[in-house]
């Protein structure tokens, strides 16, 4: 007769690292527990983008009792509390997380950065279907070449893909389309360098660039001026959220190849907006 293994919060941790990294890798990161214990035994795991309050409901719901979520639960990039103590939304969310039984842990440094690979884009490639569409560049796995479609045809298959109803674009919708860079969450910020979005797209000739979170006077306005010039260039906007959500969803059926001891399941935060 078989039996499954307990695993505490802290034991699964450690392997992931393990497996997914060759350990901790970091001295200084976000990827902390932000509620919860690292003793409790583990029921169930779901994986998101972020903890919202609907993601912990649906946890709950299920029966588990540890989320692994790649972004803050406490509305700041490292988790901080302090400023939050007595905020009102900060402590209704933590007491309905500690009556529930409820442990959070991001994993966010070490997916993007822990290895050679970056499981936040594995994740969306598996999800487009891109694999074979890439491209060698400095800074990999950033540039694609497509079959060629246009602006409004790629607008179309994100849309679709990333279950979205509206899509911010800049340029011409009826622009031709084959070399296309793709910067998910931040990174289209430029990972603290203004200037990096819009050098990934001139020594990639690219025609359009799939960014997560902009800033209206770097890559926006870089893109905007060249389309007004006539240059064949476009963007298209999917958001931080829907451009990492797959990541987690890979990361679901990763655990699950290595964790049979209890149940796994994506829970999908859901692109935070709605549109008037």
């Amino acid at each position: 007769m078989s039996t499954q293994k307990k695993w505490t919060v802290q034991e699964v941790i450690d392997k992931i690292l393990t497996d997914m990294c060759g350990g901790s890798k970091f001295e200084t990161t976000c990827d902390i527990i932000s509620v919860g214990s690292p003793d409790s035994e583990v029921t169930g795991v779901a994986t998101t983008f972020m903890a919202t309050f609907d993601v912990i409901k649906e946890t709950v719901r299920q029966g588990k009792n540890f989320i692994i979520t790649h972004e803050p639960t406490w509305f700041t990039g490292m988790d901080d509390t302090e400023w939050c103590r007595e905020d009102s939304v900060y402590l209704a969310k933590r007491k309905y997380l500690e009556e529930n039984g409820v442990t959070v842990w991001r994993l966010h440094d070490h997916m993007h950065m822990g290895s050679e690979k970056d499981y936040i884009y594995e994740g969306l490639l598996e999800e487009l279907g891109w694999h074979r569409y890439l491209q060698p560049d400095e800074a990999s796995p950033w540039v694609y070449e497509i079959p060629e479609t246009t602006v409004a045809g790629m607008a179309e298959f994100f849309k679709k893909k990333m279950g979205m109803n509206t899509i911010q674009i800049i340029g011409d919708p009826d622009m031709k389309v084959k070399r296309v860079g793709v910067l998910v969450g931040g990174g289209s910020l430029g990972l603290g360098v203004e200037h990096m979005p819009m050098q990934v797209m001139e020594r990639n000739k690219l025609d359009l660039m799939v960014v997560g979170d902009i800033t209206e006077w770097t890559i926006c306005a870089y893109i905007n001026d060249a389309y007004q010039m006539g240059f064949n260039r476009a963007m298209l906007t999917l958001g931080h959220e829907r451009s990492e959500e797959a990541g987690m969803k890979y990361l679901a059926g990763w655990l699950q190849d290595r964790f049979s001891d209890f149940p796994i399941s994506f829970v999908d935060a859901k692109e935070p907006f709605k549109y008037l």
